[in-house]
């Protein structure tokens, strides 16, 4: 009895628990077995775990998809579970918490999952530097996607890109009108849109007064006295240019040495009819348009510029204007004219550019598009555009600063195009920068300032609090 007495003690107050049990002689046999002199339930586990081992947890008891518990993990588990790892199994670095995968300001000591089922995402002993830079472990690199491109010169190609429409050249249309009253004789056989050539017959007219000075005229070249004179002769013969009689019917007054009853009335250049208002036998008054005639082999292509583009733009510049009735071909021009005001209600300004036609592609009032070349040919400092975090207020990239560290530094920016911008200002030739999967970085480097804020306002709160105790 006394021996039960002894034992009970001991596995009461001491380390060892003893397993007692009465023999088959009658007397007491003793076995020490190693177990904590603690009973587990006065132990608060720190987490629960998944009962098959797979990498799931839980802050508090939970039962699996089969309806198991899941199992308490106690502080000393843990201690005796690392002591049993292999040495190369155990991590180099020491972990100091885990922090929420979707970047909120939300960590744990232990391994736990979001409520979408994320894991949280550990940070090591080191991780955490103070100078201006994160980093990033070289597993976290390569399943980012994080990818560097050094900084370099090159030629921005900057195409600005406007709508517009083909209108005619203003230089290159002519109008037939008779500048004394006439009477239409006859109309060849001419209608609008019918090409035609210089000095193709259009009409026949009678004049009055073309007659009287084509009369004079003849009477002056022809007469014994004066006709050997040119003097006397030129007075006449500006009198039926002054009347628009064509060259072609005064030269041949001077070579048959007849006056005509009729003027063949001719077309003055290439191009296409526009406007046929000439019917046989009406009456023309001075001024009456007979006819139209636009030379299209070269046509303007009037385009309507943004306001914020036209810094960009000079006279001069190469444009290629594609037409939407031929998606696959391109008109080559320049620009001829940039037209001085803004329209009020779009904010553009118009632009004129001269295109060739020599096949007549290109017909008035038709819609088209032109990309506008700002290139100046000179290299500058640039990056590709998805290097650049732009907030609104602010640009910056990210610094590849090798062994995994990056800098955030602040860039200002200029000319956007072919996939680059232009750095003026935050960075040097031969620099590396961060081109794909930035932003995953970046969200890192605000979760750690967040959580720096977070640890400094702990310890103020904590202050505050002794400070309210020992005022009270």
């Amino acid at each position: 009895m006394n021996t039960q007495r002894l034992l009970t003690a001991l596995a009461l107050t001491g380390g060892l628990a003893l397993g007692v049990s009465w023999s088959m002689n009658g007397r007491w046999s003793v076995q020490a077995e190693v177990a904590s002199a603690t009973a587990d339930g006065a132990r608060a586990p720190l987490y629960y775990r998944d009962p098959s081992g797979a990498p799931l947890w839980s802050a508090g008891p939970k039962k699996d998809g089969r309806g198991r518990d899941y199992l308490p993990v106690y502080d000393d588990d843990q201690t005796a579970a690392a002591a049993t790892k292999p040495p190369q199994a155990a991590s180099p670095r020491k972990i100091l918490y885990y922090r929420n995968p979707m970047g909120l300001p939300d960590t744990s000591p232990v391994p736990k999952k979001d409520s979408m089922g994320m894991n949280y995402i550990p940070v090591y002993e080191g991780d955490d530097v103070d100078d201006g830079t994160v980093k990033l472990s070289p597993g976290k690199i390569q399943r980012s996607g994080v990818k560097s491109e050094p900084v370099a010169r090159r030629s921005i190609r900057v195409l600005v890109k406007a709508p517009g429409t083909i209108q005619l050249d203003e230089r290159r249309v002519s109008v037939i009108a008779m500048r004394a009253e006439s009477f239409v004789q006859k109309v060849a056989d001419v209608t609008t849109g019918t090409r035609v050539k210089a000095g193709q017959p259009l009409m026949e007219i009678y004049s009055s007064a073309v007659a009287s000075a084509a009369a004079e005229y003849l009477a002056t070249i022809t007469s014994k006295t004066v006709g050997g004179v040119e003097m006397y002769g030129r007075g006449s013969r500006q009198r039926l240019v002054n009347l628009d009689v064509p060259e072609q019917a005064i030269a041949e007054m001077e070579r048959t040495r007849v006056a005509p009853v009729t003027i063949h009335w001719s077309a003055p250049r290439d191009g296409i009819v526009l406007e046929r208002n000439a019917i046989e036998g009406m009456r023309a008054n001075p001024g009456d348009v007979l006819f139209r005639i636009a030379d299209i082999s070269l046509v303007w292509a009037l385009v309507d510029v943004a306001e914020r583009d036209l810094g960009s733009i000079a006279v001069g510049q190469s444009v290629a204007v594609r037409a939407r009735s031929f998606p696959g071909r391109a008109f080559t021009g320049k620009i001829a004219v940039i037209y001085p005001q803004v329209n009020r209600e779009t904010r553009t300004v118009r632009v004129r550019i001269e295109l060739a036609n020599p096949d007549a592609a290109l017909l008035p009032d038709m819609y088209v598009d032109a990309d506008i070349d700002t290139a100046d040919g000179a290299p500058v400092l640039a990056i590709q555009d998805s290097a650049v975090l732009d907030t609104g207020t602010r640009q910056a990239v990210l610094v590849d600063k090798g062994e995994g560290r990056f800098e955030p530094r602040e860039v200002k920016l200029g000319r956007r195009g072919g996939g680059y911008i232009e750095v003026r200002d935050g960075l040097a030739d031969g620099e590396a920068v961060v081109t794909s999967a930035n932003f995953l970085i970046d969200a890192e480097s605000n979760l750690k300032a967040a959580l720096k804020g977070f640890a400094e306002a702990a310890p103020q709160a904590s202050d505050a609090g002794r400070a309210m105790g020992e005022h009270k």
